[in-house]
């Protein structure tokens, strides 16, 4: 006797299978990066100077500017990790202090020149009318000799902005200003040739055939799309920056004598090279370390971002 009630094959293979959920695209990003080890190192070790310099001096005992003659010149103890300078303040409270300006200043300025150089490279290469203007103003930037024009600036513009705004916050919007209009280029040149591929693809054809909008169509379907190369150009230009603000600094342009910032400090210790070489490690070897790390961190961003390279 057979069951009536007889699955057929067919039917077995008409069912729909169940199908897995959508994968997130963060996520992949993620598993990209995540394999990128010397880009998962720089990040952590970024992470870390941040935290540091941020959230130290809520921990730290001693003040940066506090002067103790009693205790100056000491190398490192207990008391003091990193050593005292010339004037008996904490070596290592200066330092924190220092990387808040010079993380600061880096992160502001890479702001501004994302902002530039994002508009002027999407302006260039969506706008055919504006890309020969534009570009040959980038070309004219790229030519000028950065630090001589950086100085100039700094000279014409640092008593006007000092009287305005007082001399730390004068000199920290003039610094950012300065790197920031110096640094767009790249990521300009950068960002132009990726709207130039995208402007010829099949949805922005679909787009602009059903009416788009210039505008919408810049912000709904260009920009996300050269995401990639603006974060990448994002971790470049903060080393950048804090690798200027150094030499400003370092060359005596920078902020005040009493403003610690990490190339002001190396500034400082070269008068103290022969009897106190330490002084001069210290805030040379948090610059090395936050450049190195975030040069990794574009990297690792840079191949998890392009969808060409993830998945292999």
């Amino acid at each position: 006797m057979t069951d009536d009630k007889q699955v057929s094959p067919i039917g077995a293979l008409s069912d729909p299978m169940p199908s897995a959920p959508p994968r997130s695209q963060w996520l992949a990003v993620w598993e990209q990066f995540k394999t990128h080890k010397g880009a998962l190192l720089g990040g952590i070790i970024f992470l870390l100077i941040v935290l540091t310099v941020f959230v130290g001096p809520w921990v730290w005992p001693y003040d940066p500017t506090y002067i103790d003659i009693r205790a100056r010149n000491q190398g490192p103890s207990f008391a003091h990790p990193l050593g005292t300078d010339q004037l008996g303040r904490d070596t290592l409270a200066r330092m924190m202090a220092g990387g808040q300006v010079s993380v600061a200043v880096g992160i502001t300025a890479m702001l501004l020149a994302l902002f530039l150089g994002s508009l002027v490279g999407v302006l260039a290469g969506f706008f055919k009318k504006l890309d020969g203007p534009l570009m040959r103003l980038t070309d004219l930037f790229l030519a000028l000799p950065l630090l001589p024009l950086l100085l100039v600036m700094v000279l014409l513009f640092r008593d006007t902005l000092n009287q305005a705004f007082g001399p730390e916050t004068g000199i920290f919007i003039l610094i950012v200003l300065a790197i920031g209009v110096t640094s767009w280029m790249p990521t300009a040149r950068i960002v132009r040739g990726d709207v130039l591929a995208l402007k010829e693809r099949e949805f922005v054809l679909a787009a602009r055939s059903i009416g788009t909008k210039n505008g919408k169509m810049i912000t709904r379907h260009i920009l996300p799309n050269v995401l990639s190369p603006i974060m990448v150009s994002a971790t470049l230009g903060i080393a950048n920056a804090i690798i200027t603000e150094s030499a400003l600094s370092f060359l005596g342009l920078g902020f005040p004598p009493d403003f610690p910032t990490w190339g002001r400090l190396l500034f400082d210790a070269t008068d103290y090279l022969q009897q106190y070489p330490e002084r001069v490690f210290w805030p040379g070897l948090a610059i090395s370390l936050t450049v190195l790390s975030v040069n990794y961190l574009g990297d690792g961003l840079r191949d998890a971002l392009d969808p060409r390279i993830r998945g292999r």
